[in-house]
């Protein structure tokens, strides 16, 4: 329009103002198509792992030509990048609807859109590494880094078949028998017992809700628990759950295959700031049969350790019981020091923690459990390695 009112110096103001007419023609039009709803898919996950990336893809179509650009907003949980998305927390999250903006063929007109529908998205705990840790035990590639102890091969296992001998077996399965018949080394291959019990004792309270590197310390507590939820279903053990603060949150009995019913009953699960009460959670899981118990939880200090080495003889006079508890690396990093005299100080507020929770945990041995410390991401593997461990020397 301001190029048409100069030519008017130029040209006739009659040619002008038919120009001026079929440009307004013309933007009309293009509005006209530039209003019409274009067509907006979005494929996202119902379901999806904390940490890990799932694929996001947004597509728009216009309806009548032109372009359609898109926008997809990010609520604080969630991280978006090209054609991914990330939870960053467990639970429920609603990922907004997408917005539109179509621009019409000619270029002149633009309309925005109603944004289309929300979707909700249920955020589980790493069940990816979940599943890896099942299915390396489902086909006996399961390694131990080497924080268990070996026991004696075959205890609580039942002989299932003789096969060629792997480079990965323990030199212990060899059958010596069978490699001087067939000439070339073979291998017994034994399964472990199956109809045990494995409860999960999960800490909700106040001291779960500190933060450990990108996630929370019942973040890593569910992590490890899914791992050995599902490693429990392929060995065929049943599995219940316990989680707690000063009151019990939700109780599930061992049962088969219960592995999917503890992940569903907890991936929502929140810490509270209640003080935890250990021995009433303790008393709900005492009654059962003779099991595997695993409580998770954060062994801080003496202080806030003595009411779970206070209740842990609740569970000792009939269960084997482990107490595991996510280590902080970053602590252990700050107790290196760094030459300096705000690392030096640094180091010493954090080799000060380290030795309160070396106490704390001293106190839940002394009293009768056993304690395993790990980095959040190795905390399931090692606590996988410790339920096989119990297994194979018949400790369930």
């Amino acid at each position: 329009m301001a190029v048409l009112a100069l030519s008017a110096l130029l040209i006739p103001i009659e040619i002008v103002a038919l120009l001026a007419l079929a440009l307004v023609g013309a933007t009309i039009v293009d509005a006209r198509a530039a209003r019409r709803q274009p067509t907006v898919t979005r494929q996202a996950p119902e379901v999806m792992s904390r940490g890990i990336p799932a694929p996001l893809k947004i597509t728009a179509t216009p309806a009548a030509g032109g372009t359609v650009i898109t926008r997809q907003p990010v609520p604080p949980n969630l991280r978006i990048e090209p054609d991914t998305i990330t939870a960053l927390r467990r639970g429920k999250h609603t990922l907004p609807a997408v917005a539109s903006r179509s621009t019409g063929p000619l270029k002149l007109a633009r309309w925005d859109h109603e944004a289309t529908d929300t979707a909700e998205i249920r955020v589980f705990p790493d069940l990816h590494t979940a599943r890896r840790l099942a299915l390396a035990v489902a086909r006996g590639r399961f390694r131990d880094q080497g924080n268990v102890a070996r026991g004696p091969l075959g205890l609580g296992t039942e002989f299932e078949l003789i096969r060629e001998y792997s480079p990965d077996d323990d030199v212990r399965q060899v059958n010596w028998r069978a490699t001087a018949r067939m000439g070339r080394p073979m291998s017994n291959q034994y399964r472990l017992e199956q109809d045990r019990d494995l409860i999960l004792l999960i800490d909700a309270g106040r001291l779960s809700t500190a933060p450990l590197q990108h996630a929370t310390i019942l973040d890593a507590e569910l992590d490890a628990a899914s791992a050995l939820a599902f490693v429990a279903d392929e060995l065929g053990d049943r599995t219940g759950a316990v989680a707690f603060d000063d009151e019990v949150r939700v109780a599930l009995t061992p049962q088969r295959r219960g592995g999917q019913t503890v992940v569903r009953a907890l991936y929502d699960l929140e810490a509270s700031t209640a003080d935890s009460d250990f021995e009433l959670a303790f008393r709900r899981a005492e009654s059962s049969k003779r099991a595997l118990v695993v409580v998770l939880c954060d062994l801080l200090e003496e202080a806030a350790a003595r009411p779970l080495v206070r209740a842990v003889p609740v569970l000792t006079r009939r269960h084997a019981v482990v107490v595991a508890s996510p280590s902080d690396p970053l602590l252990e990093k700050l107790a290196k020091g760094g030459g300096d005299r705000l690392s030096d100080a640094r180091a010493t507020v954090a080799g000060d923690v380290l030795q309160a929770r070396a106490r704390a945990a001293a106190q839940v041995r002394a009293a009768g459990a056993r304690v395993i410390e790990a980095p959040p991401d190795r905390l399931p593997a090692t606590l996988v390695a410790t339920y096989l461990r119990a297994k194979s020397r018949a400790i369930l």
